[in-house]
Order: structure tokens, then C-alpha cells, then sequence
């Protein structure tokens, strides 16, 4: 290596050490400008989700911690002296699961997309509307597309009963059951058609009550619930023993769409976790 395209980059009353004119420095100014754009993201996305759309709960500030940790990290490769101060073993590990779960996040991902698009076949015996948020002014914007999904089923196949799955929570007026059964109502469907399963708090609990209102083993079963949430769901109905079960994607709010994404991915690994899956 020709000494001209060397200079000094740490220097001390004995020593001078050399590196390759901007190698390495440059590699993390990139990266730390490369966390910081992403920092800003993730901030500004955490405020619009807050502002304008609003939640039942409180996980979208999660993109708010992811944030600042992107901006801590940035920081970090700025600052060679703190760097140092901190045991190579550690970086190397922290490093290591970052990239772990990287990996598995996009696996995780990945699955969540492979029913994106559920389709139904007709002439199903029930369908099941997984229950979500019921606001005092009606159903939250994910209810009413599964809600208005199963509306087009049912309105095709007259002949199939449906199943409304969820009970009240703390902000709820009513149990989600009852809502939906008066909105399916108020849309043409028959209060005849329409079975109310009001004690369930999670879709676990959805589908095992649900099941208990028809034969699993017998009974062909379409689930309605959103996009993002059909691969656990199906997961959990498998699970429970639901031998003739397809799924029916409805579509959601695009600007949470990355925030639903991330959610599920951690239900994921909770149900997971939980023997649910």
C-alpha cells in the first residue's frame, strides 16, 4: 500500500496509526446517517399514527422507542471514544442479535403476507367475524372492513350462518358480539343467520368459543378478519382443531399498515410461545 494514500487518524506521543484515506470512516458516517434518516421515520410515524388515526392501544409508541434506539446508535458510530470505552465481545453480540432479529422478523413477515389475500371458496356452513375495537360511535375502521367483507360472503351464499366473535372490553359500550350482530342486522342480513359468541378478550379465545357453537370436525368454516392477521389466525383455528377452515382477507387502513404488520409479528411470537400455534 503506497504511503500517499494513508493518513493519520489517532495519534499519541509514540505512535501514529495509519488507515486507508476515509476507509472505515466514511463506511460509519454512512451507517450513522443511515440510522438517523430512519430515526426521523420512524419518529415522524409514531406521531402520525398518534395524530391522525388514533389506537384502542398503545403499540404504535414502540416506533417511537425504535427511534430513539436508531438514534442512540448513530450517535455511537460518530463517536469513536465511546466506542472504545465499550468490550468488543459486546459489540459483537449486540450486533449479532440485531441481525437475528432482523432475520426473523422478515421470516415472520414473510409468513404474514402468504395470506395477505385470503380467498374463500362458496357454500362454506359458517363464517366467523373475529372481533375488534367497538367505538361508541360504532365499529372501528378494521371491524367495518371485516364486518362489510363478510356482508359480501353472506349476501352470495344465503345459505351460510355466521358466527360474531368478541366480548366487551374496558372501552367498549357494548361487547363486540352485540355490535356486529345489530350492524350485520341493520345491513339485510337475517338475525336468524347471525350466532353471538360475546366472551372472548383475544382471537385464541375467539375461535375456541366459536367452536364450541359448531362442529369443527364436520362444519366447513371461512374466518373474516383483516389482512395482517389472517396467517395466526388460521394458525390458532388449526390449531383448535377446525379440520375445514379458509380464510377471507379483508383490506385495512394503508398508513398502518407497517404498524399492523409489526404488531402481529409479535402476537406471532407470543402465541407461539404460548402453544396456540
Amino acid at each position: 500500500m503506497k504511503r500517499d494514500r494513508l493518513i493519520p487518524v489517532e495519534k499519541s506521543k509514540k505512535v501514529i496509526y495509519l488507515d486507508p484515506r476515509g476507509r472505515g470512516v466514511d463506511q460509519k458516517h454512512y451507517g450513522a446517517m443511515a440510522l438517523y434518516v430512519l430515526a426521523v421515520l420512524c419518529a415522524l410515524y409514531c406521531v402520525g399514527i398518534g395524530l391522525f388515526v388514533g389506537f384502542g392501544s398503545y403499540f404504535f409508541l414502540i416506533w417511537g422507542v425504535i427511534a430513539a434506539f436508531c438514534a442512540a446508535w448513530g450517535w455511537i458510530l460518530t463517536h469513536k471514544s465511546v466506542q472504545e470505552r465499550i468490550p468488543r465481545w459486546i459489540r459483537m453480540t449486540f450486533c449479532g442479535l440485531v441481525a437475528a432479529g432482523i432475520l426473523l422478523l422478515l421470516i415472520l413477515e414473510g409468513m404474514i403476507f402468504g395470506q395477505f389475500g385470503a380467498k374463500a371458496e362458496a357454500g362454506a356452513d359458517y363464517v366467523i367475524i373475529l372481533g375488534a375495537q367497538w367505538k361508541t360511535t360504532g365499529p372501528s375502521y378494521v371491524l367495518q372492513k371485516r364486518l362489510d367483507k363478510a356482508i359480501e360472503y353472506l349476501n352470495a351464499n344465503p345459505e351460510t350462518k355466521v358466527i360474531v366473535s368478541g366480548g366487551q372490553g374496558y372501552n367498549e359500550p357494548v361487547s363486540e358480539a352485540e355490535g356486529m350482530k345489530g350492524y350485520l342486522a341493520d345491513a339485510g342480513i337475517d338475525p336468524e343467520r347471525i350466532l353471538a359468541e360475546d366472551a372472548s378478550t383475544n382471537t385464541t379465545q375467539n375461535l375456541i368459543y366459536s367452536g364450541e357453537l359448531l362442529n369443527k370436525s364436520e362444519d366447513s368454516v371461512v374466518i373474516v378478519t383483516n389482512n395482517f392477521h389472517m396467517f395466526r389466525a388460521l394458525a390458532i383455528a388449526k390449531k383448535q382443531g377446525y379440520l375445514h377452515v379458509e380464510g377471507l382477507s379483508a383490506g385495512t387502513y394503508p398508513l398502518t399498515v407497517p404498524n399492523n404488520l409489526l404488531r402481529e409479528a409479535f402476537g406471532i411470537v407470543k402465541d407461539f410461545m404460548a402453544n396456540n400455534l
